[in-house]
């Protein structure tokens, strides 16, 4: 478990104090896969520079597995440093060392004899699917491969934590569905507790199961993804969803409209999302419905989607037919201009 307790950061930059964390409280459960998610400059990195000690923080306290950091000395902030593997964007290779050389760097560090490094670094070559690449160098390898280096040199000192600092935002699309696939693989298998910065929401959505939204230093929204993407609350989260999920009618449908009135978005989650409920609507005839735009989504097992429609009818027919998909479980609100 980590736990952030009133967490502040301040740095000194051309004389001028910059505060990059201010009051930060937050609590990680021992196997959560917890995204920080916030624009540049919101302070996700140098929050999660605080677990490994790479940054300390101004005030506050930081407490791994019920450990105060600020309190160890010089040899307990190795062993706690040996428990916490890293990932960057940049992947952070050395260009003159192999794959196998790379992946060892932590091994070699801690005095391991050679035997038990090669076993060690062959077997977490076999598990990143890059035994193939064992004696090849940085240079050589794509983006993703170059990750997965990345990621076994992160293991290979079997920690119980692994930070990723947008791990995925220098690849493209479909390397960064395979990099996360791995690392939910990893949470899975090894039970690693995972805490993962990012800007991207597609990233939070595929792995995560909890989610801080970080905006100028402070958390501005915490919770469980499926709470944070079915009812964000604060503007920026709304931001970060509607890259995902839409929630508001796109500006091609709205234009193609004679009128617009009558506009609602249907919110479906769960049971609502696998059941025809649009459909048993339009059987009872109380309305007419335009379908203007729909999307669905898995967030944690469970399904979730937006639906744009238009009811054309009487205001009594028209409110009747709300309360029909209220009862259904739909959320529903007028709008989407």
């Amino acid at each position: 478990m980590i736990i952030f307790e009133n967490i502040k950061k301040t740095y000194i930059k051309n004389k001028q104090q910059v505060n990059a964390l201010n009051d930060i409280n937050l609590t990680v459960d021992t196997g959560d896969i917890y995204g920080l998610i916030g624009w540049s400059g919101a302070g996700k990195s140098s929050l999660i520079r605080l677990v490994n000690q790479l940054e300390k923080p101004t005030s506050g306290t930081v407490r791994v597995d019920g450990v105060d950091l600020n309190k160890l000395d010089a040899k307990a902030q190795r062993a706690h440093k040996k428990k916490i593997g890293m990932i960057f964007q940049h992947f952070n290779l050395l260009e003159s060392k192999t794959v196998a050389q790379n992946i060892a760097i932590p091994l070699v560090l801690q005095g391991l004899k050679r035997e038990e490094i090669d076993c060690k670094v062959d077997a977490m070559l076999t598990y990143v699917d890059l035994a193939s690449k064992k004696h090849s160098y940085p240079g050589q390898l794509s983006g993703g491969q170059k990750q997965r280096v990345g990621i076994a040199r992160a293991l290979i000192t079997e920690p119980s934590i692994l930070l990723c600092d947008e791990a995925t935002s220098a690849l493209d699309p479909q390397t960064t569905l395979s990099i996360l696939k791995l690392l939910k693989q990893i949470n899975s298998e090894r039970k690693i507790t995972i805490l993962l910065v990012t800007h991207e929401m597609e990233v939070i959505s595929s792995i995560c199961n909890k989610v801080a939204v970080m905006e100028k230093g402070q958390v501005i929204e915490q919770g469980t993804v499926l709470d944070i993407f079915s009812a964000p609350q604060q503007e920026t989260t709304k931001k970060f969803v509607s890259t995902v999920i839409n929630a508001d009618i796109p500006e091609a449908v709205l234009d193609s409209l004679v009128e617009q009135n009558n506009i609602y978005r249907l919110e479906f989650l769960g049971n609502s999302a696998r059941e025809p409920v649009v459909n048993e609507l339009i059987l009872k005839q109380l309305v007419e419905i335009n379908i203007l735009f729909a999307n669905m989504r898995e967030i944690s097992g469970v399904v979730l989607g937006s639906m744009f429609i238009q009811m054309n009818g009487t205001e009594i027919d028209i409110q009747k037919a709300v309360a029909f998909l209220q009862a259904r479980g739909v959320r529903i609100e007028r709008g989407g201009v």
